[in-house]
């Protein structure tokens, strides 16, 4: 039998499909973050508690969470450019229910489609990626794909709160709505470099996969959802009150509280290319990982149990996303080398089901501490997540290629 080899993607192709599948990923999390720095202004507007602000979060990522594992076959039969298209339309269409909701309830209908809207990127980013990008800059689609995310929520809330402040919350989000459809436009234009072809035996493996869960007894598994869930949990708590909360401790203003999550993201960003670096040695991901999230730690307790000039408090969120941002690409590098051969495809959406869970839970945890007045309690509940990422960063590295979980695969 003669096997035929595709040909290696040219630098051009590969870097116009980790261009596009970038500016997707990004848009992804710049909307996903569109909605909690608006939370002064919904509260105020709405008559809304802080635990009712957060479970529209809950909400979010709950539906987030349900459809991450079915986005993947839905890829599978229909294509993940077409899935793609079809999540940011939902994703445009969200925003502007937002921007027209007359009562709590619209909030959380339009919050529910916003998470359908949501649920289709990482399927859909690592299978164009995976088949696409050559092998040797694979690495090089990895790191642009996370680091497009934390620009993504970097933007967010500088975008709608700059809008809010000269006009109002929903005008901000009817130009969120149009930012949404302006990518989908120019991905639709820039389509060729998304197309993945469909396999022809796609739709019996999916069939196969949805019909054996012998992989949710391997404890690899439950480690990288453990450690993916945590992470989430620090994130989520960062992404929606733990900035009010560090306004309350520090006497922040409401505007420089948004310049707060901002410059966390862009540090965390720029922490993921030193992160990167670090890790030349594989084996270093553990260490390195226990640094980041350590400096991490330590800097949300200082913010939670120090004195600060309100100047120095976005300062401090910077440090905070730097330590967070270098733990990164360890991270991924801990859930990529835990995971048994063979069993990528079945142990992808539950393991990253463990983000949409964190994030949904977060928000009412960190919302009904904030209504308690109990804003030291936020940046607790911050620093010891992210002490159990140390924990859980060497729980799984012990799991690393382990021969049973491979036979068991």
């Amino acid at each position: 039998m003669t096997t035929l080899t595709a040909p290696t993607p040219s630098l051009r192709a590969d870097t116009s499909t980790i261009s596009a599948v970038s500016i997707a990923h990004g848009l992804s999390h710049f909307c996903q973050l569109l909605v909690p720095p608006l939370f002064p202004w919904l509260a105020a507007a709405f008559a809304l508690s802080n635990t009712e602000l957060g479970l529209l979060m809950t909400v979010f990522f709950v539906v987030s969470c349900g459809g991450q594992a079915l986005a993947g076959f839905v890829v599978d039969h229909y294509g993940a450019r077409r899935v793609l298209f079809g999540g940011i339309a939902c994703l445009a269409l969200a925003a502007l229910g937002l921007a027209a909701s007359q009562n709590y309830a619209m909030l959380l209908a339009c919050m529910a489609l916003a998470g359908v809207g949501n649920c289709v990127f990482h399927p859909v980013d690592f299978s164009i990626i995976n088949a696409r990008v050559s092998t040797r800059r694979l690495g090089h689609a990895y790191a642009a794909h996370g680091i497009s995310g934390n620009v993504g929520w970097a933007l967010a809330p500088i975008f709608v709160v700059g809008i809010t402040q000269f006009s109002s919350w929903r005008v901000a989000l009817v130009a969120a709505a149009a930012v949404i459809a302006a990518v989908l436009v120019m991905l639709v234009v820039f389509r060729d470099s998304l197309l993945v072809k469909p396999h022809p035996l796609a739709a019996e493996k999916s069939e196969t996969l949805a019909g054996s869960l012998d992989f949710l007894r391997l404890p690899a598994v439950w480690y990288c959802f453990a450690f993916f869930f945590t992470f989430a949990v620090a994130l989520g708590g960062v992404q929606t009150f733990a900035p009010a909360a560090a306004g309350q401790l520090h006497d922040v203003p409401a505007a420089q509280v948004a310049i707060c999550l901002s410059a966390y993201m862009f540090a965390a960003a720029a922490g993921m290319v030193y992160g990167g670096h670090l890790l030349r040695d594989p084996q270093r991901c553990a260490r390195v990982a226990a640094l980041g999230f350590g400096m991490a730690a330590v800097v949300a307790l200082l913010i939670g149990f120090g004195s600060w000039p309100s100047m120095f408090v976005p300062m401090l969120f910077a440090l905070m996303g730097l330590g967070a941002g270098i733990a990164g690409p360890s991270r991924d590098l801990l859930v990529k080398q835990a995971t048994p051969e063979g069993a990528t495809g079945r142990v992808y959406g539950v393991v990253y089901s463990g983000l949409d869970v964190g994030m949904s839970l977060a928000p009412a945890l960190f919302g009904a501490l904030m209504d308690a007045g109990q804003y030291r309690g936020v940046w607790v509940g911050v620093a010891i997540a992210q002490g159990l990422l140390i924990v859980n960063a060497f729980n799984v590295k012990r799991r690393w290629r382990n021969p049973t979980l491979a036979a068991a695969s």
